[in-house]
């Protein structure tokens, strides 16, 4: 069902004006980290992309979101449920479905909510490193309408230096910077 609702969607993202500035190559999997979170909106400019650049990539959203009556929809869009008030291994739980699937893209918001932030969460950065998988940076700026997409990076064993280098990308977006970049840069 994906697949059949994205000409849907990119048409109306190019309607609404917007565009993409880079590329997604073609790979077999990746996780994507999509940022800044502000909105509710990121999920429509979202999907809005995911259809223009025609790609299965799929997202976390919290399990709320799939009960009825849009349950079938968020899953019919590509979504995995995630139980946020209980303690659960979700790192493990995504690297198994990278090892399960011979391709597989999973777009996340990193900074976990849509409140400004000092630090990003980790578990991106963790999936990465345990499913042998490149980090796609994918960054919005809505005066323009347009998304932002980094080459695909691999881990490099030093949080920090990734982390910063992770920072530079969404430093360099037009816009309000996050608490999130300035602290990692400065950090």
């Amino acid at each position: 069902m994906l697949h059949k609702l994205n000409p849907l969607f990119a048409r109306l993202y190019r309607f609404f004006g917007w565009k993409i500035s880079g590329h997604i190559p073609d790979i077999p999997q990746s996780i994507l980290i999509f940022a800044p979170h502000a909105t509710w909106l990121d999920f429509l400019v979202g999907v809005g992309a995911r259809a223009y650049v025609d790609k299965p990539i799929h997202y976390l959203g919290k399990a709320e979101l799939f009960n009825t009556p849009f349950g079938g929809l968020f899953k019919a869009l590509g979504g995995y449920p995630v139980e946020r008030a209980k303690r659960n291994n979700l790192v493990d739980w995504i690297v198994s479905l990278y090892q399960q699937k011979e391709s597989f893209h999973l777009a996340l918001a990193p900074e976990g909510t849509r409140k400004d932030v000092d630090s990003l969460k980790t578990g991106f950065y963790y999936i990465a490193q345990k499913a042998h998988i490149p980090i796609i940076m994918v960054g919005v700026d809505y005066a323009q309408k347009t998304i932002f997409i980094a080459e695909p990076f691999y881990c490099s064993q030093d949080l920090t230096a990734d982390m910063q280098h992770i920072a530079r990308f969404y430093d360099q977006l037009p816009g309000k910077k996050k608490a999130w970049v300035r602290a990692m840069l400065e950090g």
